[in-house]
C-alpha cells in the first residue's frame, strides 16, 4: 500500500498496470497492488506526462474541467491567461485545466508572411524572434517588399511585421533624402597636355523606388561613371587657363548631363559643382610664381598713382597759395605750429610784429642748427 496526498492546486491521474483508470481530485488516498498515481499542477498543460493527450480527454470528468484548442500546420494560437497574454502555440493540441484559471485563444493564419492588422504590435515583444521578422522603416526610408524576390508594395514609415515559413521575405530600404555622390581624384589630361585631378560633387534624390530596383543595375555607378565621361569630355576640350578661369561653366556642363539622365536613372539631380582643381607641383610652383610677378607689378603701379597723385595736390596748393596771401600766412602759422611744439622755450619782446619776431627766432635757430650740423 501506497499513500499519497494531492493538493489543492493538483490533479492526479490513477494507472493500474499502465492504463489509465480515473482522475483523482484534491484529498489523501491509499493505493494498493500495482496502481500508481501521477500528479500534475493545474496551471501545466495536460497530457506532457505518461498518457497520452487523446486518452485523457476521453475521461468525461476531465474532458468537463479543460480547455480544449487544436492548432493546424499553417496556424499559430496566441493563447491568453484570464486575459493576459501567456505565450503561442504551434500545431498541434493543447489542454489546459479551467478549475483556476481562463484560457482564450486567437488562432493566426500564418501560410502567409502578411501579419493581421489587428494583432497588437506587443505581443511580438513576447515571441521567440524565429517566429517573425521586423522591418523598421525610418521616416526619411521607403522599403520595397518583396516575397520569394517578387515585388508586393512599398513600405511607407513605419514598424511592420512578417511571419517567417517557407516564403522568403526581404524589405530593401530605400533612402528618400539628398544624396551626396564624390566623384574624386580624376585624372584628366587637358588640350595643352596637363595633367588635371578635379574632384567633384553632385546631390540628388530617388524619385522611382521600384524602377530603380527592376530596371536599372547600381543606378548610383552609372551616374558615377556619366559624371566622369562628362569631365573627361569638357576638360579634354580646353587648355588649363580656360578651365582655370571657367569653373562654373565645367559644373555646369556636367550637371546638365547628369540631367539628361535623370529618368533612365530615376532620380532627381538637384545641383552639382566642381569641388577641386589640383595641378600637378610643378605646375603649381609656376603659377605661383606667376601670381608673385603679377601682385609686384600691380604694388608698383599702385605706388606710381599715389605718387602722382600726392605731386598734383602739392602743385595745387602752391598755387593757391600764391594767389592767396592770407591762405599763405595760414599755412605759415600751421608750419611755425608745427615747429613749435618741438622747441623748449622761446623769449619774445613786445616791440614789433610777433609773428615776425617768431618767425625770425626759429630760422635764427633753425640757420644755428644747420651750421653746427
Amino acid at each position: 500500500m501506497k499513500k499519497i496526498i494531492i493538493n489543492e492546486n493538483q490533479k492526479g491521474f490513477l494507472f493500474r498496470n499502465g492504463r489509465f483508470v480515473k482522475l483523482l481530485s484534491a484529498g489523501k488516498y491509499r493505493i494498493w497492488g500495482d496502481a500508481e498515481a501521477e500528479l500534475v499542477s493545474l496551471d501545466q498543460p495536460i497530457g506532457s506526462g505518461k498518457c497520452a493527450l487523446d486518452t485523457l480527454l476521453r475521461d468525461k470528468e476531465i474532458a468537463a474541467i479543460t480547455s480544449v484548442v487544436e492548432v493546424g500546420d499553417q496556424e499559430l494560437a496566441f493563447h491568453f491567461v484570464n486575459g493576459k497574454f501567456a505565450g503561442a502555440l504551434r500545431h498541434g493540441k493543447y489542454a489546459f485545466w479551467t478549475q483556476i484559471d481562463r484560457h482564450d485563444y486567437k488562432i493566426v493564419d500564418i501560410s502567409t508572411p502578411e501579419v493581421p492588422e489587428d494583432l497588437p504590435g506587443y505581443l511580438f515583444a513576447k515571441l521567440p524572434s524565429a517566429m517573425y521578422l521586423k522591418v523598421e522603416v525610418a521616416q526619411y526610408q521607403r522599403a520595397r517588399l518583396c516575397f520569394d524576390q517578387k515585388l508586393i508594395r512599398i513600405l511607407e514609415p513605419g514598424t511592420y511585421y512578417f511571419w517567417k515559413n517557407n516564403i522568403r521575405v526581404d524589405a530593401a530600404l530605400v533612402d528618400t533624402r539628398l544624396t551626396r555622390m564624390d566623384i574624386t581624384g580624376q585624372e584628366i589630361l587637358t588640350l595643352d597636355k596637363v595633367s588635371l585631378r578635379i574632384n567633384f560633387v553632385c546631390n540628388y534624390r530617388v524619385t522611382d523606388y521600384v524602377k530603380i530596383l527592376t530596371q536599372i543595375d547600381d543606378y548610383a555607378e552609372q551616374m558615377h561613371v556619366t559624371a566622369q565621361l562628362a569631365l573627361r569630355d569638357y576638360v579634354g576640350r580646353y587648355r588649363l587657363d580656360d578651365i582655370l578661369a571657367g569653373k562654373e561653366e565645367l559644373s555646369r556642363y556636367v550637371l546638365e548631363r547628369l540631367r539628361e539622365k535623370e529618368k533612365e536613372f530615376f532620380v532627381e539631380v538637384t545641383d552639382a559643382g566642381v569641388k577641386d582643381i589640383i595641378l600637378p607641383g610643378e605646375i603649381r610652383n609656376i603659377m605661383n610664381t606667376v601670381l608673385v610677378a603679377e601682385k609686384k607689378a600691380q604694388a608698383n603701379v599702385i605706388a606710381r598713382r599715389e605718387e602722382v597723385a600726392s605731386t598734383r595736390s602739392l602743385l595745387n596748393t602752391a598755387k593757391l597759395m600764391e594767389e592767396n596771401r592770407t591762405l599763405y600766412r595760414l599755412k605759415e602759422l600751421e608750419y611755425v605750429e608745427r615747429i613749435c611744439e618741438n622747441v623748449g622755450n622761446i623769449n619774445l619782446n613786445g616791440n614789433g610784429d610777433l609773428l615776425a619776431q617768431l618767425t625770425a627766432v626759429l630760422k635764427g635757430r633753425t640757420g644755428e642748427a644747420a651750421a653746427t650740423s
